[in-house]
């Protein structure tokens, strides 16, 4: 037997992950930093909301700083309950339960629905917590290519097992692109097949008032398509939810790992959503201006207008879009970076999200420096698109 470091791959690892511009850090930031925000997933720009904090904060007052534990045990409050409810009426569907976040709420739906002796079909472009959740769900597994409809149905059609689930993103994270959750829904029905729609993306941005790309497709309460969404990013707090029929909440509940064997989602969280979401209730035109400045950004950025509030400027090569993103932060506009795993290889990029509440004079300096940043960045390697 060998006495080498048993670990000395991670430094070869980390070694080509550097050449390759593909190292990851953690950079702490400051409260209250000066910086512009095109980074975060706070789409209507709740997250320092008065209302918002003060929800938090008489969450924890009343249920204090944890949820002690599993919803199954001590971990479920009154004010759970009122938050499945609201969200549940809120997009249209019959019921809801909340997780501890947005992947446990994927890993758990998805989990709990396969199982040995049945057929997952994924969209490409599905997030990684609906990857894993297909690694895991011991069904067999299909990719089919991004958005492609026929595909979904010849899958379906050809499939020996007795049941089958279909998993999308309404809004995809990397590209901010639309799931045809129309044509999706009728080859799902028309082979018996239930569909997963991810709105981590969808809620609060699409849809009337922000109930997201199914509501928007009248699809919203129909018994063989379940929600999954997050409530770290619209609704400016942190957890997950699914919503769907009463019959799959309760089977859920009996059968979910990510549920059962996980401690509730924190006091906290619970009150700051249920504030956010009756802020936007209040004012669904919120929705609207979120789609508004992501058109700004997209003019900006010189980049087709979006479907969401996701701008994806691509640059090509890692190195390429990890020194553009470190010119933005230097210049006090933080912005997403996008490389490889997150996106195929050539593809890197600098994502932009929009908020409800940019300012014009926010709008004037993003484009004063992205102006001066994407020049340097394109002129150094033709963007692929």
């Amino acid at each position: 037997m060998s006495s080498a470091d048993p670990l000395s791959w991670l430094d070869r690892r980390a070694a080509e992950r550097v050449d390759a511009g593909l190292r990851r850090e953690l950079r702490p930031r400051a409260a209250g930093a000066a910086s512009i925000d095109l980074a975060s997933n706070d789409y209507l720009g709740l997250v320092h909301h008065p209302e918002v904090i003060d929800g938090a904060i008489d969450s924890v007052r009343r249920w204090g700083g944890g949820a002690t534990g599993s919803r199954l045990v001590t971990g479920t409050t009154a004010e759970h309950e009122l938050l499945e409810t609201e969200l549940a009426e809120f997009v249209g569907a019959e019921a809801g339960l909340v997780f501890a976040s947005g992947y446990a709420a994927n890993l758990g739906a998805v989990t709990a629905l396969a199982g040995r002796g049945t057929l997952v079909v994924s969209d490409a472009g599905s997030h990684a917590s609906l990857v894993d959740a297909c690694r895991l769900s011991r069904a067999r597994v299909e990719i089919a290519p991004h958005r492609d409809v026929a595909a979904v149905d010849r899958l379906l059609f050809s499939r020996t097992e007795e049941r089958a689930l279909v998993l999308t993103d309404s809004v995809f994270s990397a590209d901010g692109d639309l799931a045809p959750l129309d044509e999706l829904h009728r080859v799902t029905r028309a082979n018996g097949a239930v569909l997963i729609v991810d709105e981590a993306h969808g809620l609060g941005v699409r849809g009337e008032g922000g109930r997201g790309l199914v509501h928007e497709h009248g699809l919203a309460g129909e018994p063989d398509l379940v929600i999954t969404a997050t409530l770290s990013k619209a609704f400016a707090a942190q957890g997950g939810v699914v919503l769907a029929s009463e019959r799959v909440r309760a089977h859920l509940i009996d059968s979910a790992r990510t549920f059962i064997f996980d401690t509730g989602l924190a006091p906290a969280a619970v009150g700051a959503a249920r504030a956010a979401l009756g802020i936007l209730r209040r004012d669904p035109g919120m929705a609207g201006r979120v789609l508004a400045r992501a058109a700004d950004l997209a003019r900006i950025a010189g980049v087709p207008q979006p479907d969401s509030a996701v701008v994806s400027v691509v640059l090509g090569e890692a190195h390429i879009a990890y020194e553009a993103a470190q010119a933005c932060i230097a210049r006090g506009l933080s912005v997403g970076c996008f490389r490889p795993p997150s996106v195929p290889e050539g593809t890197s990029r600098l994502r932009l999200t929009a908020r409800a509440n940019l300012t014009e004079t926010e709008l004037a300096a993003i484009a004063t420096i992205l102006g001066e940043v994407l020049a340097e960045a394109r002129g150094r390697r033709p963007v692929l698109a």
